[in-house]
């Protein structure tokens, strides 16, 4: 990262070096900017330039972080906590990613750095995350109640193979509610963190750039995602082990999506 000249001065206002360590990079832009299609691909390729800085310390956070999640999902009320913290989480990532863009080093600390800056906001993020979650639990329950009855009839019933059948595309019908309901939600998160803890955007104005800036972005995001289906495919084939790099890869696209859209290049 560049040093200004002013930082020599001791009389230079501390105020403006802490405003130039938040956007080396560039010029922040607030609803994000259009990008190619092929930047959805070329995602992959930056945060795997990101992934060999460091693969040791990545692979380890990936099973520390898979670890605590599973500890919360078994234990009462984990579920919401993680859900609450994960915003906090992913910046925490992102700093670490930052950190190795600018030649410094990614460290196991990184993982909860989230929890060191603007954690209040993380956290609201991460609840208003849950509300959109319990929201779309209430409308797929309230459509599922609605389409079960119409579509089964009266005479169904559980031990009867051809009502079991009949039932299957009403559960498909539900579950492609709850994506649908699901995908604004996702992009709103996507980028929520990063604008919270580098630019110190509020957690409900983040939200909304981080579903502008994806939804403006529609094509890049249909190539990743079908880069990213491939690439889950293929690492679930060894034993899973694949996913020790890959989720570490997605961490790093994250980041180089966020920079590529929210950031302007001086």
């Amino acid at each position: 990262m560049s040093i200004s000249r002013d930082d020599d001065n001791p009389f230079a206002p501390p105020k403006a070096a802490v405003l130039e360590a938040e956007q080396p990079h560039g010029e922040y832009v607030p609803d994000g900017r259009k990008v190619p299609a092929s930047r959805g691909v070329e995602w992959f390729s930056e945060a795997w330039r990101l992934f060999k800085l460091a693969p040791g310390i990545w692979v380890a956070m990936f099973v520390v972080f898979c670890v605590l999640s599973l500890l919360l999902a078994i234990i009462p009320l984990g579920s919401l906590v993680s859900s609450l913290c994960y915003p906090a989480v992913v910046a925490g990532i992102m700093i670490g990613c930052r950190s190795l863009e600018e030649g410094g080093p990614l460290e196991m600390g990184h993982l909860f750095a989230g929890f060191k800056k603007n954690t209040g906001n993380l956290l609201l993020v991460g609840i208003l995350y849950l509300v959109g979650m319990m929201l779309i639990g209430f409308l797929a329950g309230v459509a599922g109640a609605l389409m079960i009855p119409a579509m089964i009839g009266s005479d169904f019933n559980f031990q009867d193979m051809r009502s079991l059948l009949a039932l299957a595309p009403v559960v498909l019908l539900v579950v492609l509610v709850v994506l649908a309901l699901m995908m604004p939600l996702i992009m709103a998160l996507w980028f929520a963190p990063a604008l919270v803890v580098f630019h110190d955007v509020q957690p409900m104005a983040a939200m909304r750039s981080s579903f502008q800036g994806c939804l403006r972005n529609f094509v890049p995001f249909l190539a990743y995602g079908v880069v990213s289906l491939l690439l889950g495919i293929l690492a679930l084939i060894p034993l899973g082990l694949g996913l020790l790099v890959f989720g570490p890869v997605i961490w790093g696209t994250m980041y180089v999506g966020y920079r590529d859209i929210f950031v302007r290049p001086a």
